[in-house]
């Protein structure tokens, strides 16, 4: 299928960038203004959306398609500023949904494509964990429920015995960053009384994490229904 080319190509100059992700641009050479700018991780968690790109005030962000429950890898560097943000089939240039946000400059920034047949939004939020302290050794942990329609999904994440997350979440919940000892963490996520998917993760000290709670409740596709996916966010300053 040929590609519309709607959106302006300008992922190759973009770089990804992770835990060294540095907010300025200078010139070594010429004594220039540093010029500022804001970090953007991008996740396509709509389950019946396999190709999906996404443009910032037209251009686009992603140089090849983001399929279900895929993400940038990595944080990208973006002008900061009000832009729009436009998901959209990556072939066909067909719009999926669209948004404008505040991005400011040296933040961390995350574009979540949430929704299923045919109702569609972009969550976007700041990902602070660049605030947190590593000094304590801990890891870091939250949580977005990304399943279309859930009301009342019970969202529980265990370590040492120890309750981290236990509480009822509405669909497009971000949670705040929860500190916790390195080690595993068993999360599940339940609906009226019946685990409809878990997961154990590893989590490393001085890191943090998103966990990614996704699927169509019911679904009989394996691929589509509840699952529990997580990413890594950065490593934390000593």
């Amino acid at each position: 299928m040929k590609k519309n080319n709607r959106f302006i190509p300008r992922w190759a100059a973009l770089s990804a960038l992770f835990v060294a992700f540095i907010f300025t641009a200078c010139n070594k050479t010429n004594d220039v203004q540093n010029t500022p700018v804001a970090g953007l991780m991008a996740f396509n968690l709509a389950p019946d959306k396999p190709s999906v790109g996404i443009a910032l005030s037209n251009n686009s962000l992603t140089g090849t398609p983001l399929g279900y429950t895929s993400f940038t890898g990595g944080y990208y560097s973006i002008y900061p500023g009000t832009r729009t943000v436009d998901s959209y089939d990556f072939y066909t240039g067909t719009p999926i949904a669209n948004s404008s946000y505040n991005f400011m400059a040296s933040t961390y920034n995350s574009v979540f494509l949430v929704g299923a047949n045919g109702t569609y939004k972009n969550v976007i939020t700041v990902d602070n964990f660049d605030s947190l302290s590593g000094t304590s050794g801990k890891a870091y942990i939250r949580y977005i429920n990304a399943i279309p329609d859930s009301s009342n999904v019970q969202v529980s994440a265990i370590a040492d015995g120890n309750n981290i997350i236990q509480e009822t979440s509405r669909f497009t919940k971000i949670s705040q960053f929860t500190g916790l000892n390195p080690g595993q963490v068993a999360v599940t996520i339940t609906t009226e009384g019946n685990i409809q998917a878990s997961r154990t993760i590893d989590v490393v000290a001085k890191k943090a994490y998103t966990i990614l709670l996704t699927g169509i409740p019911g679904d009989a596709d394996p691929a589509k229904a509840m699952q529990i996916r997580f990413v890594e966010n950065g490593q934390l300053a000593p």
